[in-house]
């Protein structure tokens, strides 16, 4: 993840990022783990804009806010179960706030977790860097919380084009190349 977003700052909005490392694991394994994450979440955001899709408001908003958590499997398998009813850790949850804002305040995208074991196996097994799988695992979770989905097909497909351009832009080889690997978009 340790690459510059390729967007100009002009391209994307004020991003106001709030990061939480829940588990030391993700700090060892990602030691410019800031840096990286910021890049990742402003080449997300530059991408959504560029694209046109999702939901209009967080698109056209002046300044941006989104909260960022790493943390473990443990923590990920509850949250997934309490809001997916789905009892297993996944790699990724995005929890969008649909609300608009008040007139003249930054648009409040919402959260993305993050969960560590799950991301450095999914890295294992696809032959990854986790440093480059983490980085997918964010601009997927960001992307959806500017409205995007894989749902169906379609969906999927477009949202997969567009982190793999977003990756790109970060010097990221494209994750679905290999047969659609391990990756954010399998637990439809």
């Amino acid at each position: 993840m340790g690459r510059r977003a390729s967007a100009d700052a002009g391209d994307i909005p004020a991003v106001d990022l709030a990061l939480a490392v829940e588990d030391d694991a993700w700090s060892a394994a990602l030691p410019d783990m800031d840096a990286a994450v910021r890049a990742a979440v402003e080449a997300a955001v530059a991408g959504a804009r560029a694209d046109g899709g999702g939901r209009p408001g967080p698109r056209t908003a002046q300044a941006l806010e989104l909260g960022l958590v790493f943390t473990d499997d443990a923590r990920v398998h509850a949250l997934n179960w309490q809001y997916r009813h789905k009892d297993s850790p996944t790699n990724v949850l995005a929890f969008e706030n649909a609300d608009p804002p008040p007139a003249g305040a930054p648009w409040q995208l919402g959260d993305v977790v993050v969960a560590f074991g799950t991301a450095r196996a999914e890295a294992a097994a696809a032959g990854l860097a986790l440093t480059d799988h983490a980085a997918h695992l964010v601009v997927h979770g960001v992307l959806h919380l500017f409205g995007y989905d894989h749902l169906n097909d379609r969906d999927a497909r477009r949202m997969e084009r567009l982190e793999t351009r977003v990756l790109a832009g970060l010097g990221i080889n494209d994750p679905y190349a290999r047969g659609g690997g391990p990756g954010p978009a399998k637990d439809r």
